[in-house]
């Protein structure tokens, strides 16, 4: 078990991490939370429930939770700098299912709902998955405690 969480945890040193943690963190959570919670005049779990499966992904209320909980819960893991490896690669998984299902039959443009906002979060979030949380982490704290 300490071997699995010592690969989870390990981070590359550097500060260059924390502004891109705490932004993307804080755009996933606020995603995540309209979805989930209604919040930021979002639709809640029940709409975007009723809106995925108007859209073919289904079950609806299955993938609403997913997506949902992956956006809100890696958001906050991001922020904190906690699991940041397996958090980003959900969020990088989820973005791409959504650039997929809603946004490429659009093109790139958001103007269109194209899928750039989407194909930048992926591109951020698969930077974590190579890179780590960096220096002001949770995981980094963790990476230290394990080495001793």
């Amino acid at each position: 078990m300490n071997t699995l969480l010592k690969r989870v945890t390990n981070t590359i040193e550097g500060l260059d991490t924390v502004p891109a943690r705490l932004g993307i963190g804080l755009v996933f959570a606020a995603h995540g939370a309209q979805k989930l919670f209604g919040w930021f005049g979002g639709y809640g779990l029940e709409g975007t429930a009723g809106w995925m499966t108007s859209i073919g992904l289904e079950p609806g209320m299955l993938m609403a939770t997913l997506a949902g909980s992956a956006e809100f819960f890696g958001g906050l893991l991001l922020i904190v700098g906690l699991l940041v490896r397996p958090a980003a690669l959900v969020l990088a998984a989820t973005m791409a299912v959504a650039i997929a299902t809603v946004h490429l039959q659009n093109g790139l443009f958001m103007s269109n709902n194209g899928y750039e906002f989407g194909l930048a979060l992926l591109v951020i979030s698969l930077g974590f998955v190579f890179r780590g949380a960096g220096s002001l982490s949770l995981d980094r704290l963790l990476q230290k405690r394990l080495a001793k």
